[in-house]
């Protein structure tokens, strides 16, 4: 990004920072939350036809423009916390998130990450997700997939420009930078990230056959495709493209199609799991270092 794009990013986000705005999700009503990263309500809406579990998908502002804040503003002081239970693939709940303050934090990524995909499966978050639903019945359940956020796992043009795998450094097969350099076209990677949903919509059904309650669908943040001239998702940016995500509602039934089998070191030590280096390798597969 050219210094005039940097300064113009930047007084974005002073003032983002000041705002308060979207509508924690605690406030509204649900048994069980499914978090899908980085989607948009427009791309939901736009597949939402062929899916047979999900009906009306509306639009709701989000807390937050990426993943931190979303988790900050989410669980951070909510007393909800205390009794809701959480599987997660996203890596920065160990920034931003104190395990304790949960009923129990299954940091999934730490144990499931996949180095060939450069992310975590959704299969994995919805095994543990399940599994936690059975073992500790809890008030709430959240669980928060990686897709469609890139890497774009069944990516349909075969990978050949790179999209479909991001490597060890940040801008290595990164769609948003890839777009504001106008090598890949909005239609290329749009393509890729609609699959990406379609992907894991799929665990999402899953999930909802394997747990009771009401489950609600929704997305920590969206992504820029070039509104107000930026891209992908940067915090503290309150644009309107970038804070509509979608909200849309099912019926989960446990009708025992899932038996899972992943189940989380005993103990789970940090230094064994996700030393220093193994944290930034992830974060720069999703494109943020």
């Amino acid at each position: 990004m050219s210094r005039l794009g940097t300064a113009y990013l930047r007084g974005l986000q002073a003032v983002g920072r000041r705002l308060d705005y979207g509508t924690n999700a605690f406030d509204r009503e649900w048994d069980v939350l499914v978090v899908l990263d980085a989607c948009r309500a427009d791309l939901l809406r736009s597949v939402a036809a062929d899916v047979d579990f999900l009906d009306r998908v509306e639009t709701v502002r989000s807390v937050g423009s990426s993943s931190s804040e979303w988790l900050e503003n989410t669980f951070v002081g909510r007393p909800e916390t205390a009794r809701t239970v959480m599987a997660t693939g996203n890596t920065w709940t160990d920034r931003y998130l104190d395990a304790d303050a949960f009923a129990a934090l299954d940091e999934v990524w730490k144990y499931a990450w996949d180095d060939a995909l450069g992310t975590v499966p959704a299969r994995a978050v919805t095994e543990r997700a399940v599994a936690l639903a059975r073992e500790r019945d809890p008030d709430r359940l959240v669980a928060h997939y990686m897709q469609p956020h890139h890497p774009f796992v069944p990516d349909p043009l075969d990978g050949d420009d790179g999209l479909a795998r991001t490597g060890s450094h940040s801008n290595e097969g990164n769609p948003w930078v890839s777009l504001r350099r106008g090598e890949v076209s909005v239609e290329r990677v749009w393509a890729a990230y609609e699959a990406n949903l379609r992907h894991v919509l799929g665990e999402v059904e899953t999930l909802a056959d394997n747990v009771d309650g009401r489950v609600a669908v929704t997305a920590d943040h969206g992504n820029l495709f070039g509104e107000w001239g930026l891209y992908g998702h940067p915090m503290n940016t309150p644009v309107p493209a970038l804070l509509a995500v979608p909200w849309a509602e099912t019926t989960g039934v446990d009708r025992g199609t899932l038996d899972p089998a992943l189940e989380p070191p005993e103990p789970l030590p940090v230094s064994r799991v996700h030393g220093e280096s193994d944290e930034r390798e992830r974060l720069a597969a999703l494109g943020y270092l």
